[in-house]
């Protein structure tokens, strides 16, 4: 079973990168955030409970960790560079074409833009997929708070991003 998880762990890769690069802002810190996690998933893979859902258990270990970095940049007094932001269009979603880019970094600069916890909800719910109960439960928070927080990131979005 240990050797199942672990597959399914590195099968997972892809979308907690995705989920890291939103945000920590930069694909470096997002690629130190998954390898972090799977470090730490794979070595504690005593403390998954089998019949849970293990993409929900690693997010929640990406967003700890992330938490626990931006805490520990936050005393340092750094923050992430949004010209790596917008250059880091290397990573398969961007557009050929150059206005396609523009807008492409536009929205990526934006999404960074938002108060960390709509920035996690919105990436789960709108670019991983997950319904909002999923949402929820790997963020461990009410229901209500993941529409909320949609809401208000959506809301915040629309006139940052808008032609």
């Amino acid at each position: 079973m240990e050797t199942d998880i672990r597959h399914e762990i590195a099968a997972l890769t892809p979308r907690l990168r995705r989920f890291a690069y939103a945000l920590a802002g930069s694909i470096d810190e997002g690629d130190d955030l998954v390898q972090s996690a799977c470090v730490k998933a794979l070595s504690g893979l005593d403390r998954f409970r089998p019949g849970t859902r293990l993409d929900s258990w690693m997010y929640r270990i990406v967003q700890t960790l992330w938490i626990d970095r931006a805490r520990m940049a936050r005393r340092r007094a750094t923050a992430p560079d949004p010209d790596a932001v917008a250059a880091a269009s290397d990573d398969g979603l961007a557009a050929r074409r150059p206005d396609d880019r523009l807008t492409l970094a536009r929205v990526r600069q934006a999404v960074q833009d938002l108060p960390e916890e709509q920035r996690a909800v919105l990436v789960l719910v709108a670019i991983e997929g997950l319904s909002y109960r999923q949402a929820a439960e790997t963020l461990d928070i009410p229901i209500g708070t993941v529409m909320s927080r949609l809401a208000r990131a959506r809301a915040r979005l629309a006139p940052m991003i808008g032609d």
